[in-house]
């Protein structure tokens, strides 16, 4: 068969001369808004940034179900697939991704709808419960610790043995040290478990420091 009677073919077998299987398209797209769904209340579980962005939150369960659509549409015919690949070809999206897990929840979006789409249902449901389970894990993990800046002004060299000594056997890592005179500004990047803060009143009360701030570090967590 030439490939001039394979799209013959594939025009007078498309949708446009029968029925669409509208249980089927159904199906999907109700699979898709609701793995969506769960997306959506995944994210919003275990957000672990510093603003909670609904808008994006809502992105990903309108592209869940889009591209379940687009699934639907490019399996029917060969036509449509190449018409459909051509047109999303020129898009560009230029949306910055500010943390890197967005990208997973972007993916997972994705790949749900395609597997929706193509009606792989038992593997769309696996992989979302181990995709749940993986970041469940990591999310208790994570909230055992956090990293922290202490970022601290003192005068004195003594001072800031005392400092050094108050850490105990947490782990830190001096991030820099600026002299003005006889003061001294250090920030340290400090982990600390929950409710391990005892260390910042010993910190306080030595000789000498002016003040300490600490701010949490919403990078990536470490230990």
């Amino acid at each position: 068969m030439s490939v001039q009677d394979m799209i013959k073919k594939s025009v007078l077998e498309s949708g446009m001369f029968s029925q669409y299987d509208i249980p089927k398209i159904l199906a999907a797209l109700a699979v898709a808004l609701i793995l969506g769904s769960v997306i959506y209340l995944v994210y919003q579980k275990f957000y672990v940034g510093v603003i909670f962005s609904r808008s994006f939150a809502v992105t990903l369960v309108g592209m869940t179900v889009l591209t379940c659509m687009v699934t639907l549409a490019i399996s029917s015919n060969i036509v449509i697939s190449l018409g459909m690949v051509g047109a999303l070809s020129i898009v560009r999206f230029r949306t910055a991704i500010k943390d890197p897990m967005d990208l997973l929840y972007l993916f997972w979006a994705i790949t749900s709808g395609i597997t929706a789409g193509a009606g792989m249902y038992a593997l769309t449901l696996l992989t979302a419960v181990i995709i749940i389970l993986m970041i469940t894990l990591f999310y208790h993990k994570q909230q055992n610790g956090r990293i922290y800046i202490a970022v601290i002004h003192y005068q004195g060299i003594q001072a800031g043995d005392e400092i050094i000594r108050c850490f105990g056997k947490r782990k830190y890592f001096i991030k820099s040290k600026t002299m003005r005179n006889e003061k001294t500004e250090m920030a340290v990047e400090i982990y600390c478990r929950q409710n391990d803060m005892e260390f910042m009143e010993k910190i306080r009360d030595i000789g000498g420091v002016e003040d300490v701030t600490l701010i949490q570090y919403n990078g990536e967590y470490h230990g």
